[in-house]
């Protein structure tokens, strides 16, 4: 019987997700959502909810004793482009809110953490193809800055106190559920909806910044996956490489035009030109699948029938 799973940051574009399939898999009441704020009608409808600040480590411990909490899947952070407004506040976010949990681990409150890196702990003199697993990082971001000192926690509280912590670096995240939230990869979610809502779109990149991405529905399966995976099979743990694929926003938008011929797009890049030329255009998850056996499932092409299908019903 699966033990009680907390879910930080429940209400965001992956908490969201990650928690209604983990309330399918195993239940409603095993499953425990949190955030900051309110999430959705069908999230807090399913099942538990408490309303946490994933800062506050005495709120997190009494939702640990109350529930008897076993997993904790710790989603919530501010993003890339959001934490360049406000980096201050982006650094407090991510790391107290780990340091929260990792504690936790390591007074044997709870057993299992997960807790999610990204593509932006790599710099701009990170080789940009196919990214090796251990390579030069550098990072040029504060959210890329606050993932790769996590990630060295992690590893640091797995050697030093035996905490069972696992992780993979998500790429850019594709899903017609929920919005994201203030990443540098939005583009990939947006452009969807413009093309269905007026057949245009002025995309905040260059047309040939590639960049890895992959549909939400893998992304979901993979953090289940490592999860799941036999201890002894997980020889990471810092935060496994995540592979699916990578394309530019010009080979979105000739995808989308197959389904919707007048669709147009503009490039107007900013800011956030400059984050996403800092990271690597393509992954080598090999690692990953040999460690735990993950695979991808969706490419480009299936990924934009998905979202134009759904975002249509929607």
């Amino acid at each position: 019987m699966q033990k009680p799973i907390l879910i930080l940051g429940a209400c965001g574009q992956i908490g969201t997700e990650l928690t209604m399939e983990l309330r399918t898999k195993f239940g409603p009441d095993a499953v425990v959502a949190s955030d900051i704020r309110e999430g959705g009608e069908s999230l807090m409808a399913s099942g538990p909810f408490e309303l946490l600040d994933a800062t506050n480590y005495e709120a997190i411990e009494d939702v640990v004793m109350h529930y008897e909490i076993d997993e904790v899947y710790l989603m919530a952070a501010m993003l890339s482009a959001t934490a360049e407004k406000f980096p201050m506040r982006a650094w407090n976010l991510n790391m107290s809110s780990l340091f929260n949990v990792l504690n936790l681990a390591k007074e044997r409150k709870i057993d299992k953490i997960f807790w999610p890196s990204s593509i932006a702990v790599f710099g701009p003199n990170t080789p940009r193809e196919n990214t090796p697993q251990s390579t030069v990082m550098e990072p040029s971001t504060v959210y890329g800055i606050s993932k790769q000192s996590g990630e060295r926690w992690c590893e640091y509280y797995h050697h030093k106190f035996g905490i069972d912590v696992r992780s993979v670096r998500y790429p850019g995240l594709i899903s017609w559920k929920t919005m994201p939230g203030g990443g540098t990869t939005d583009y990939a979610v947006e452009i969807y909806h413009k093309a269905l809502e007026n057949g245009t779109y002025e995309c905040f990149l260059e047309e040939d910044t590639q960049l890895p991405m992959m549909y939400m529905d893998d992304a979901i399966r993979a953090t289940l996956e490592l999860m799941q995976a036999d201890p002894g099979n997980i020889n990471v743990r810092s935060s496994y490489n995540l592979g699916s694929m990578s394309f530019t926003p010009k080979e979105i938008a000739q995808s989308i035009q197959t389904h919707i011929p007048d669709f147009e797009v503009h490039y107007k890049p900013d800011f956030r030109q400059q984050i996403a030329d800092s990271w690597p255009s393509s992954i080598d998850d090999s690692l990953a699948r040999k460690d735990w056996g993950w695979e991808p499932t969706y490419g480009l092409d299936q990924t934009t029938a998905e979202m134009l299908e759904n975002l249509g019903k929607k």
